[in-house]
């Protein structure tokens, strides 16, 4: 894929956005470093072949223009199977077919050994920066992502549960050219849970379904038919490699990237 020019550009705000975070925001005790990027667009022989494994999983709009997407969620109950599993769900625009993401989310880290749930956002190519709200197993969380089109986001978590809620104004030189509810494993490993709903999303204000999003697998993970802005990612879909399946051993990274 080739890289467009606004990449370069982007590249060139990561410093601003670390120190524009770091006051803010703390790294989770018993996290590892990560981070959430881009997923390459299926070709038209995956798509008609069902063969949509892909990085993320669950429903991806394009076109042009996007200014907002807003959905919610519950953090499932999860098993971590090996020190390696790591995921998060989240909301964003960009990053399908584009070198940037705007986007905010929940991470479930089982380097410990067990699992550490913190909330986050990020602006990549900038590093993640995590939320130092107590997040548990069950909250119900909304996210949002919005922009003004001309570089200037807005990014909201809020735990309904627990009360809290984030809010943070970026700046990058994006493209505006998807949208997104989706699962993400960094490290292509994901811990096994039975079920996770999203909920209420939106697109420029828009239900979900007038977009018609794509639906995208991932590692061993499938999700429902999307319904009025909700669908469920459960275990299951096209790929043939299950979610227990697969490598045990940790990615060499100096940050894993969503």
């Amino acid at each position: 894929m080739s890289i467009p020019r606004t990449a370069g550009r982007a590249r060139r705000t990561v410093a601003l956005l670390s120190a524009l975070g770091a006051a803010a925001l703390a790294f989770p005790v018993g996290a590892s470093a990560a981070g959430y990027g881009p997923q390459r667009p299926l070709t038209d022989h995956q798509i008609r072949a069902h063969d949509s494994d892909g990085v993320w999983g669950g429903y991806v709009a394009q076109g042009s223009g996007f200014t907002s997407i807003s959905g919610s969620w519950t953090m499932p109950q999860v098993t971590c199977d090996s020190s390696n599993d790591l995921f998060a769900p989240w909301v964003g625009i960009d990053g399908y077919g584009s070198q940037t993401v705007e986007q905010t989310g929940v991470q479930v880290d089982c380097s410990s050994g067990s699992p550490v749930l913190s909330g986050w956002y990020e602006m990549y190519p900038a590093a993640p920066q995590y939320f130092s709200d107590p997040v548990s197993v069950g909250d119900s969380f909304t996210g949002s992502v919005t922009t003004d089109g001309q570089g200037n986001y807005t990014l909201t978590l809020t735990d309904n549960t627990q009360g809290w809620s984030e809010q943070t104004q970026q700046y990058l030189d994006a493209q505006n050219i998807s949208a997104e509810a989706v699962i993400e494993s960094p490290s292509s490993s994901y811990p096994s849970f039975s079920e996770l709903d999203f909920t209420n999303v939106t697109v420029n204000g828009q239900v979900f379904d007038d977009f018609s999003p794509q639906a995208i697998d991932s590692g061993g993970y499938t999700e429902t038919a999307l319904d009025n802005g909700g669908f469920s990612i459960v275990p299951g879909g096209d790929s043939t490699r299950h979610h227990n399946d697969r490598a045990t051993t940790a990615p060499t990274h100096g940050a894993t990237r969503y």
